[in-house]
């Protein structure tokens, strides 16, 4: 049968009895070698005696002595100099157990804190990394430009308006990188608020179809409004409206000649359950955990050239969490992808 583990009260009592019957021995002995055995009662006394006075020293002395390690290792770990200070040892408690306990909590949370500070650091060496070659591609194409026309270009009418027009295109592409920044933070941050009003979703889909147009026509896609006519939600417009902008846009620049995009919604209750689908090229299951972050690509290079900033998934991500709702993505290589979110329905 196992024991339990030994509390201090019980290394006292222990120690308190060792002391009264080594007394106890000691004196029975002494009268039984005087041959006095009239005042034998004295042992019991002296006895009780030793017992009460090992008991309140050695109580006072291990309360002492465990005070003071407690003390000690708390300032070690925590630094919790307030806390020690009104720590109080209860003698009938595992002391020893507790404080151990909490140095192992306490070296389990150090360890959590450590291994999120090396995420967040590997995050942000990532995105400092990934601003750095955003901005760095349109920039030196810019100042390619403008040099070849101060290097004499300028006077060619075959290169100057051409390259001009580059150097813009480089420009509008850097706007629209700030941008969208500027946005995701002031979306992280709650400085931008949402003007959320009662809104028809199919009204406003279907002027977004109509804006992309002649950019899917011109890739061979179709856009497919499946919404239910009058399908109210609760929504910021002019946001809600960058969701899809953003969706259709992937679902264009990645879809195969002669694909199709739609857009559908399912009832739930109090949501409105959207879908986005496209029969693109799709995307590797390693790669949907990250697909909503910041300049993430699933191909490092295929965003680039169709002159993307990087940060569309996350832009629509940030506007779906603001309206606290949620965002998924489900997909498999080869065979397109289906962008699911949930709206709040109106009443």
């Amino acid at each position: 049968m196992a024991l339990g583990p030994i509390t201090p009260r019980q290394v006292i009592l222990l120690t308190s009895a060792a002391v009264g019957g080594a007394v106890a021995v000691l004196g029975l002995v002494f009268f039984l070698i005087a041959g006095d055995t009239s005042h034998l009662y004295l042992v019991a006394v002296l006895m009780i005696a030793a017992f009460a006075a090992a008991y309140v020293a050695t109580a006072y002395g291990l309360k002492r002595f465990i005070q003071e390690r407690i003390r000690t290792i708390y300032k070690a770990v925590q630094g919790l100099r307030e806390r020690t200070a009104e720590k109080s040892v209860d003698l009938d408690q595992d002391v020893l157990g507790e404080v151990n306990e909490e140095v192992v909590d306490w070296a389990r949370a150090r360890r959590s804190e450590i291994n999120e500070l090396r995420e967040r650091e590997k995050f942000r060496r990532e995105f400092i990394g990934n601003l750095s070659h955003e901005l760095k591609t349109p920039i030196f194409n810019i100042q390619g430009y403008i040099l070849t026309l101060l290097e004499g270009g300028l006077e060619d009418e075959k290169v100057n308006r051409d390259f001009l027009h580059r150097a813009s295109n480089g420009v509008e592409r850097l706007i629209k990188l700030v941008e969208d920044l500027d946005m995701i933070t002031k979306l992280e941050s709650g400085v931008m608020e949402l003007n959320v009003k009662r809104m028809d979703l199919n009204a406003l889909v279907k002027e977004i179809v109509e804006s992309m147009e002649m950019k899917a026509k011109a890739r061979g896609i179709t856009i497919r409004n499946q919404l239910p006519p009058s399908l109210m939600v609760m929504a910021d417009r002019d946001r809600l409206a960058q969701v899809f902008i953003n969706l259709f846009t992937n679902a264009i620049n990645y879809g195969r000649e002669g694909g199709r995009c739609r857009v559908s919604a399912d009832d739930l209750e109090d949501q409105v359950l959207v879908e986005v689908s496209d029969d693109g090229i799709g995307i590797s299951p390693e790669h949907l955990p990250r697909l909503f972050e910041r300049f993430y690509r699933v191909g490092k290079s295929r965003s680039r050239n169709e002159g993307g900033s990087g940060l569309g998934l996350a832009i629509v991500k940030h506007i779906v969490d603001a309206h606290g709702q949620t965002i998924t993505v489900k997909s498999k290589e080869g065979e397109g992808s289906t962008f699911i979110f949930t709206l709040k329905k109106a009443r």
